[in-house]
């Protein structure tokens, strides 16, 4: 019986299928014609994709330990974060907030 992950003919597939979806559905909102315009809520709804993708990122490696949700008091992750949010709303620098959401998550790892 073949490994169908080492079949050369079905990786070559799976890579086309998976570029060709990619570059259709990315480029789409280039590919319509100068007269369509989008409707301006969607537009607006639109601006904030890349901050809820980011959120939904960060949200899955913060509130969960091995695959499984964890909001307690142990959660370093979690403590970390709102250090870092709450340095982020005082003083609106990244580079400080990044610094302090670190040093508290590496204080909080060796501690325990």
């Amino acid at each position: 019986m073949s490994d169908p992950f080492h079949d050369w003919p079905y990786l070559l597939a799976a890579i086309t299928g998976l570029t060709v979806i990619t570059v259709a559905t990315r480029s789409s909102f280039f590919m319509l014609p100068a007269r369509f315009n989008l409707p301006p809520r969607v537009e607006r709804a639109l601006r904030y994709a890349p901050a809820c993708a980011l959120a939904a990122i960060i949200a899955q490696g913060v509130f969960t330990t091995d695959h499984h949700a964890d909001i307690s008091w142990g959660n370093d992750h979690m403590w970390a974060l709102a250090a870092a949010w709450l340095v982020s709303l005082r003083t609106k620098h990244m580079v400080i907030m990044m610094g302090v959401g670190m040093a508290v998550f590496t204080a909080l790892r060796m501690w325990v």
